[in-house]
Order: C-alpha cells, then structure tokens, then sequence
C-alpha cells in the first residue's frame, strides 16, 4: 500500500521547484491533490502530468493573502475528492530585499499577508474538514531563514521566524482534535536559479562554477546541495501516517548546514 493511499491534500503555493515536487510526490504516493496557486498557467501542465501517471489532480487559482481564496480552495477540495486530510502551505513572498530600516511598513505587511496570515487562513479553512475525517497533517513549509540573519531579507526572515511560533501553537490548540501541525526548513535548493547565481559568482570571482559549489556545499554535513525532489520525500513522511506521533516540530532539509 502507498504511504498516503486514500488521503486527500492540499498545496498551496505550487510553482517549479519544492511546490511542484511536493505535489508529484503526494501524488505517487497515493494522495488525491488540489493544487493551488495564483496562476493556473504551470498547474495546469502539473495536473496533466500528475494524471497522465494515473493520479488525481484539481487546480484552484487564488492566493493565501485572500481569506475568500483559502475557503473556496479548501471547498474544491471537499467538491473534488471528498474531504481534507493534509495540508502543505508553500505560498511565499520575499519582499523588497531591502535592509530592516530602508523597508516600508507597506512591505512588511504584504510579506506578512502571505508568509504569516496567509498559511492561518488556510489552516482555519482546512481545520473543519480535517476534525470531520479524524486529523490530518498540516506542514509549513518555512526557511533556513527563520533562524539565520541575511541582511537584505529583514521582513521574509522576521516573517519565517513567526511562522515556527504559529507553528507550536497551532500543534497545540489542535492536537487533540487529531491534526498534527509541523514545519519543513530548506536551505539552498539545487535547481537553475541557484546554478545560475553560482556561476555570476564564479564570474565575479575569477572562479569555476565547480569551485563555488563546492565551497558552499562544504558547508553542509553531508557535503551536497539537496534537490527539491529529495526534499519532498520529507513533506510525504509528515503528510503519512508514519509521523502520527510527531507535532510542534521544526526539521531542517538542507544536507546538515543548520542543526536545530
């Protein structure tokens, strides 16, 4: 039996890269998946790819930043499959990348509006049909940022930080209804933005590509930059039945580079 046979989920927040694996890997796995996004554009190709391997996949457009969005994308859930039993909040905004006293307060509150409010409001929504079915799992897909000062990312780190928070008490207000509610803290991905910004630093250095990499993969205990691929597995652990015993967690997928 697939690990996540006979359950129904939730992404919020699907674009290339973790969102997109996350929703592939549900999908192998057994769930039925409701992919939302702002844009159907890549989703749709998502939903064709997932059902040309035999899965399951409806497509809602909306954002975490509009409460309406969340109930309506939580209601196509139920209207589709039957229910709700994971929830993977994955939606972001960086923000103006701005130093903390060069940024505006309109900023910080449009970071705020996705990375903070956001995944509630979609946890608010979700909570009813998860009771309904028993539990369920929700995930936060946060940051190696939550805890590690960039200084140019003031508003999203201060904004991943109060997600861990939001996280802890929302594992404890919901425990006992059966819903387990955990983040998921990426470091670098490997993917081409990250290829391409190593080689702009390679350029600038009078480097190789290989050498930057390997500079910063070195950092990392297992010595390698993961894909999010691989991460995803880790959103499939905490999304079955294999995690029941596990809530108010913070785990780091990032090679080893952080240790929390």
């Amino acid at each position: 039996m697939k690990l996540l046979e006979g359950k129904i989920a939730l992404v919020a927040g699907v674009g290339p890269g973790l969102g997109a694996e996350t929703a592939l890997a549900f999908a192998r796995a057994g769930a039925a998946v409701v992919l939302m996004a702002r844009s159907t554009a890549f989703t749709g190709e998502l939903a064709a790819r997932i059902a040309a391997e035999g899965g399951r996949a409806e497509v809602f457009s909306g954002s975490v930043a509009d409460p309406a969005a969340c109930e309506a994308a939580v209601a196509r859930a139920r209207e589709s499959f039957g229910g709700l039993d994971v929830l993977v909040n994955n939606a972001f905004h960086q923000g103006e990348r701005t130093s903390a006293l060069a940024s505006s307060p309109e900023d910080w509150r449009q970071v705020l509006d996705v990375n903070l409010i956001g995944p509630l409001q979609m946890v608010k929504a979700a909570v009813p049909l998860m009771k309904a079915r028993g539990g369920g799992s929700i995930i936060m897909v946060n940051s190696d940022q939550a805890w590690r000062v960039v200084p140019t990312f003031a508003a999203y780190s201060a904004s991943k930080a109060a997600l861990v928070s939001l996280t802890r008490h929302l594992a404890a207000e919901l425990g006992e209804s059966g819903i387990r509610v955990n983040c998921v803290h990426p470091g670098m991905i490997m993917a081409d933005s990250l290829r391409r910004y190593f080689q702009e630093l390679a350029d600038r250095n009078g480097c190789s590509y290989q050498d930057i990499h390997d500079s910063i993969a070195s950092k990392a205990a297992l010595r390698y930059i993961p894909e999010a691929r691989e991460m995803a597995g880790t959103l499939v652990f905490f999304a079955s039945d294999l995690s029941r015993p596990i809530t108010g967690q913070s785990l780091c997928v990032d090679g080893g580079t952080h240790f929390h």
